[in-house]
């Protein structure tokens, strides 16, 4: 059910849509360094792991940057689509974490790397990152009181999956809503 999420670009409009929302939500808060006007100033990303008939502007990163001449910085809004500096969209990231954590037999390394194209290595760093990083994380830190305890650290990211599609139905739903929540600063 999870893998058959990513080959649909209904999941990809709607958290394309997700993030102008945040990012014009962003954007009114002004500069966060200096209070000034904020700027659209958007980037192209090449990101990986979805549909391959998916338009040009959900591959867009939403940024801005600040209208006063004495500061000029750069901020990005949350993104439920883009997941730091990551290569794959965030979903993807979730999905092949949660399977390959809450199913191993079913799903080894070499065979999520046949689904979706994600090399050894990769799945090792995202794995490393959700066990040595993530927890310990401000993001971590800032949303963990908005979950169960029954989601351990040391099940990062397909506790917080599992947790979000056993509470909440369609399973689509609960994918986003779980992204939403991820992407909260």
């Amino acid at each position: 059910m999870l893998p058959e999420l990513l080959e649909t670009t209904n999941l990809f409009y709607l958290l394309h849509r997700i993030d102008i929302d945040l990012a014009e939500k962003k954007k009114l808060g002004g500069c966060p360094y200096c209070g000034g006007p904020l700027h659209h100033s958007n980037y192209e990303r090449k990101p990986r792991g979805g549909p391959n008939n998916l338009p040009d502007e959900i591959c867009i990163r939403l940024s801005f940057c600040c209208g006063r001449e004495d500061c000029r910085r750069r901020t990005l809004p949350p993104s439920t689509l883009f997941m730091d500096r990551r290569v794959y969209f965030r979903g993807v990231v979730l999905i092949v974490l949660t399977l390959r954590q809450h199913s191993p037999r079913e799903n080894s390394k070499a065979q999520l790397m046949r689904l979706f194209g994600v090399s050894r290595q990769t799945i090792n760093r995202w794995l490393e990152y959700f066990k040595e990083i993530f927890p310990y994380s401000g993001t971590w830190k800032r949303i963990r009181g908005m979950t169960s305890v029954d989601v351990g650290n040391d099940e990062l990211p397909g506790g917080l999956v599992i947790y979000f599609t056993k509470h909440i139905k369609p399973v689509e739903e609960a994918v986003v809503r779980c992204l939403c929540f991820l992407s909260t600063n």
